[in-house]
C-alpha cells in the first residue's frame, strides 16, 4: 500500500472514535499493511497481531485508557495495540537493539498496563487490576485479552473461577479464538445473536425472570436455569465459561468493527463479569500467514512478497540438531517418548511427531502438567523426553522438584533457548536455568559445546535412564557434520588446551569463545592458558577442578547464566569446601533483566564474548604481576 493516508495523519486513539466505519476499515487495512512493512523487515509475532487489528480498534472506539485498564495476554496479539495507541513511529524499531518490545511493557508505555511474554496471564492480572479499583473506589473498566491457546493453561481457569466466585462488575474478558474449533458459526446469523444476546433489553428481562422465579421458590428457578443451560448449550459453545460464573456472550465476528462496538456496548450494561467469545482469523490480510498460521506465528526477516523467510548461511542449528538427533533415538529405543507444551515446531519435535504419532505428546500450554504428566508416564517404565525453552521451564519449577525430582525418576529436560536468545527480549531469554535446577537433589545438569556433544550427551540419559537436564542456545550450532552416537561419562570434563597460570573453565555456548579469546592470549600476550570444557554443571568434575587449582593460579569460569548461583558459584563453592584459596573471576549474566537485541550484540554488552574475556584475563594477569 504505497498511500497510508488514514494512518499518517493519525495523533492517537481519540481519532477512532470520530471515524465512520468506512474510514475504519480502511485504517485496519493501512494498519497491517504497516504490521507487515515493519516486520518483513525485523521479525515479529506477526500472524495473532494481524487477526486482532479491528478488535483492536473496537475497544480503542469504546473505552477510554488508560482510564480503563486493558490488558493484552503475552502482547503476540498487540502490535495494532502499540500502533494506534502512542508507538505509530516508534514502530518501526520493533525488536530492534535499543527500539521497542516485541511484547508488552509498562515502562515503554502508559497504554501498556501489564507486561507478560509468557502466555495465560491475563485474566489474573485484569482481575487484580479490577479488585484493586474496586478496593481504592476507583473507576474505569478491566478488560483483558486473552487467546484460545493461552486459554489451555491451568493458570487462566484457575483465573476464571475465581473472578466467577467475586462476581465483579465492570470486568470483561475477550476471548480471541483463532484456531480452535470449537465455534464455527460465525458469520451473520451469529454476530445478530450475539448483539441481541447482548443486549439491554434480553439481559434485563433475564434478570427480571430470575427474580420472579426466586420467589417461587428454589425449584422453578432451577428448572429455568437447567432450561436455559439445554438450549444455550445447543446453540453456544459457552456453557462452561457460565457455569464459572460469567455471563457468555458469542460468537462475534472478530473482523466486523460494527458489530464488535456493539457488543462491546452492550456488554457493559450486564451485571457481573463478561466473557466476549469473538472470532479472528490468524494471519487477517497476509496470504502466506493465513495459509500456514503455525509458521507465522513469529518468524524471522521476510520477503514481503512471497512469505519466503530469509535465512542466513551457516552451520545447522541447536533445534535442528536435537530433531535429527530425537528422531533417531526414537527409531533406536522404541519405549522413548516426547513431549511439549504447545511449542512442537519451537522445540524440533516437527518431525519425531510424524513418524511416532502414538510416543508424540502436545500437551498445549500447560508446563506444569507437562511435567507431571512425564512424571507418571516414567513411573511406568518408558524413557520420557521432555522439551522446554528454558524461559518456559521456569512455570513447571514446583512439579520438577516434587514429582520429578523428589520421586528420583528419570526424565531428560532438553532445554532449548538456554542463554541470551536475542530480539524477543527479557521475557523469553534463558538466564536462569542453572541456578534454579543446580540446587535440586538427584539432577544432572549438563551443557554441550557443539552438535555432536549434543548428540552424544542426549543418548547417554536416554540410553542409560537419566534426570537428566541437557541445555542448548537458539542459533547455529558449532562443530563438524555429526555422525553416530557416543555415549559421556558423567561429571567428566574435556580439556581443550594444556596451559600454565591462567585456567578458563567454559561451559555450552561460551566454549567457543573461551577457544577463541585463548588463542589470541597466546598470540597477542605470549601466554598459553587451559581452556576446559566444563560439560557438567552437576556433578563437576572433581578430579580435574582439583589439578586445576593446585597447577594454576588465576581460574576464570564463563557462562550465559546468571552468575548468581549458576556455573561459577558451583565452582567457588567447591572451592570454599575444599578450603582453596586462588582467585576465582566468574563471568556471565549481570544480576539485572537483559533488554532484547541481536545475540552477538547481547553478549558482547554482558562480557560473555570472546573479546571480553580476553581482556578479562589480561586485566587479572597485569594486576598479578608486571607486563610481559
Amino acid at each position: 500500500m504505497e498511500k497510508r493516508e488514514i494512518l499518517n495523519r493519525y495523533t492517537g486513539p481519540i481519532d477512532i472514535k470520530y471515524m465512520n466505519y468506512e474510514e475504519l476499515e480502511r485504517l485496519a487495512e493501512e494498519v497491517r499493511d504497516y504490521m507487515l512493512e515493519v516486520t518483513s523487515k525485523n521479525g515479529g509475532h506477526i500472524g495473532a497481531s494481524l487477526g486482532t487489528v479491528e478488535l483492536t480498534i473496537a475497544i480503542l472506539r469504546v473505552f477510554d485508557p488508560p482510564k480503563d485498564t486493558i490488558i493484552w495476554d503475552i502482547g503476540h496479539q498487540a502490535y495494532a495495540w502499540k500502533i494506534l495507541t502512542d508507538r505509530k513511529e516508534e514502530f518501526k524499531t520493533l525488536r530492534k537493539y535499543k527500539g521497542i518490545s516485541g511484547f508488552l511493557r509498562r515502562d515503554e508505555s502508559i497504554y501498556d498496563a501489564f507486561g507478560a511474554g509468557h502466555s495465560s496471564t491475563s485474566v489474573s492480572a485484569g482481575l487484580g487490576f479490577r479488585i484493586g479499583k474496586d478496593l481504592k473506589g476507583e473507576e474505569g473498566w478491566v478488560v483483558a485479552i486473552i487467546g484460545d491457546g493461552a486459554m489451555t493453561a491451568g493458570m487462566a481457569f484457575e483465573a476464571l473461577n475465581n473472578a466467577g466466585h467475586l462476581r465483579p462488575d465492570k470486568f470483561i474478558v475477550i476471548l480471541n479464538d483463532n484456531e480452535m474449533s470449537i465455534s464455527p458459526n460465525v458469520g451473520a446469523i451469529s454476530n445478530y445473536l450475539g448483539n441481541i444476546m447482548s443486549g439491554r433489553f434480553v439481559q434485563e428481562t433475564r434478570q427480571k425472570i430470575k427474580r420472579i422465579l426466586g420467589y417461587l421458590g428454589e425449584k422453578p428457578l432451577r428448572v429455568a436455569k437447567l432450561t436455559e443451560e439445554f438450549i444455550k448449550g445447543l446453540i453456544s459453545p459457552g456453557i462452561i465459561f457460565e457455569e464459572l460464573g460469567f455471563n457468555y456472550i458469542g460468537v462475534v465476528d472478530g473482523h466486523n468493527i460494527e458489530s464488535l462496538e456493539k457488543t462491546l456496548k452492550n456488554a457493559k450494561y450486564i451485571k457481573g463479569p463478561v466473557l466476549i467469545h469473538v472470532i479472528t482469523k490468524k494471519g487477517k490480510g497476509y496470504k502466506p500467514a493465513e495459509d500456514d498460521p503455525v509458521k507465522w506465528h513469529g518468524v524471522p526477516p521476510y520477503k514481503r512478497d512471497s512469505g519466503e523467510v530469509i535465512k542466513k548461511k551457516g552451520t545447522p542449528t541447536w533445534t535442528s540438531v536435537f530433531s535429527k538427533s530425537i528422531v533417531e533415538l526414537g527409531e533406536m529405543y522404541e519405549d522413548l517418548v516426547c513431549i511439549t507444551p504447545a511449542m512442537k515446531e519451537g522445540s524440533g519435535l516437527s518431525e519425531f511427531a510424524e513418524r511416532f504419532p502414538e510416543r508424540f505428546f502436545d500437551v498445549g500450554i500447560a508446563e506444569q502438567h507437562a511435567a507431571t504428566f512425564a512424571a507418571g508416564l516414567s513411573a511406568e517404565g518408558l524413557r520420557v523426553v521432555l522439551a522446554y525453552y528454558s524461559t518456559f521451564m521456569q512455570r513447571a519449577y514446583d512439579q520438577i522438584i516434587h514429582d520429578i525430582a523428589l520421586q528420583n525418576l528419570p526424565v531428560t529436560f532438553a532445554v532449548d533457548r538456554a542463554g541470551l536468545v536475542g530480539d524477543d527480549g527479557p521475557t523469553h531469554h534463558g538466564t536462569f536455568d542453572l541456578s534454579f535446577l543446580r540446587c535440586i537433589p538427584n539432577i544432572i545438569i549438563s551443557a554441550p559445546k557443539d552438535e555432536q556433544e549434543l548428540r552424544n550427551l542426549l543418548y547417554t540419559s536416554v540410553k542409560n535412564r537419566l534426570l537428566m537436564s541437557i541445555r542448548y542456545p537458539r542459533g547455529s550450532a558449532p562443530g563438524n557434520p555429526f555422525n553416530g552416537f557416543e555415549e559421556i561419562k558423567i561429571g567428566t570434563w574435556e580439556k581443550l588446551i594444556e596451559g600454565s597460570y591462567v585456567a578458563i573453565l567454559a561451559i555450552g555456548q561460551t566454549v567457543y569463545p573461551a577457544l577463541e579469546s585463548a588463542e589470541r592470549l597466546i598470540k597477542e600476550e605470549g601466554i598459553t592458558p587451559t581452556v576446559v570444557n566444563a560439560r557438567f554443571v552437576k556433578p563437576l568434575d572433581e578430579y580435574m577442578l582439583t589439578e586445576i587449582f593446585e597447577n594454576h593460579d588465576i581460574i576464570v569460569t564463563v557462562e550465559d547464566n546468571t552468575v548468581i548461583g549458576g556455573f561459577g558459584s558451583a565452582v567457588l563453592e567447591f572451592a570454599s569446601q575444599k578450603g582453596i584459596l586462588k582467585r576465582i573471576i566468574n563471568m556471565g549474566i549481570p544480576d539485572r533483566f537483559i533488554e532484547h537485541g541481536p545475540q552477538d550484540v547481547l553478549r558482547k554488552e554482558v562480557g560473555i564474548d570472546a573479546d571480553s574475556i580476553y581482556k578479562k584475563v589480561v586485566s587479572h594477569i597485569y594486576n598479578k604481576r608486571e607486563p610481559l
